[in-house]
This record gives C-alpha cells, sequence and structure tokens, in this order.
C-alpha cells in the first residue's frame, strides 16, 4: 500500500483503517517500542485522521495520548506482571509445558475527549464513567 493509497482512503471517508498492517507496508524506519510502532511516528497519521474527521479506535492508550479518539486493549502493565510470575515458576523448578497457556484478564479503555470535540462527537457519560482513562 502506497501513501496516495492511504490519503485516497482519507478523503473517502474510510470508517476505519488498520494501521498497524500500514506501517509494516510503507516499509519507512520506525522506531521500536514494546508496544511495536512508537505512538510518536503515528501522531502526523493520528492527526490526519481527526483533522479528516475520521474517528481512530485503536488498541493501545499511547496512540489515544497520541490525538485518538478512543483505545481498548490489554493492559500491558499486567501481562509482564504475569510474565514475571512465569518466569518465577520456572525458576523454581516447574517445566514449562506445564504452566497453562494464558490470556489477557485485564483490558484498558482509554477515550480522548479533546479529538471526540474536534470531531464535533458527545461522548456519552455512560461511557466516560466506565473509562479506565480519560485524556482531556
Amino acid at each position: 500500500m502506497e501513501r496516495r493509497h492511504f490519503i485516497r482512503g482519507l478523503c473517502s471517508g474510510v470508517a476505519a483503517w488498520p494501521l498497524g498492517a500500514y506501517a509494516q507496508q510503507i516499509g519507512k524506519p520506525r522506531r521500536i517500542g514494546v508496544l511495536g510502532a512508537d505512538a510518536t511516528v503515528w501522531r502526523p497519521w493520528i492527526a490526519a485522521f481527526a483533522s479528516a474527521r475520521l474517528p481512530t479506535i485503536l488498541s493501545y492508550g499511547d496512540y489515544v495520548e497520541a490525538g485518538g479518539l478512543m483505545s481498548y486493549g490489554p493492559d500491558f502493565t499486567d501481562l509482564f506482571r504475569r510474565a514475571a510470575d512465569m518466569v518465577d515458576k520456572i525458576l523454581n523448578g516447574t517445566k514449562p509445558g506445564d504452566i497453562p497457556v494464558e490470556q489477557p484478564t485485564k483490558f484498558d479503555f482509554v477515550i480522548n475527549i479533546k479529538t471526540a470535540t474536534t470531531l464535533g462527537l458527545a461522548i456519552p457519560p455512560t461511557l466516560l464513567s466506565i473509562a479506565d482513562e480519560v485524556v482531556k
């Protein structure tokens, strides 16, 4: 996918766009952090979505702080804590094959009020009350 396809998608009113897939296809150098592409790399793209009046729902809270509308994804602090528990079990003699595979159990829901205002969206108070974090 080329940049022109991305821009064409913005102009045509695409409701959602997979930023991660796009990052792998454009082949531009990017900083890699714990969560994949660093949110600062995507800041201009996320701002382009907001300015094109396209709501972005992402999987990492960092992207919401960069200007995305909202995110819902696993709490990575909790995942790392649970991974440390598994390492502790292995170091204390448990066979890795005896440790069950786990899925995330704690998720973060983050909403950006400033982006919602820019998009002309009114976030219901009930949605704000269940959010783990509200970026203003």
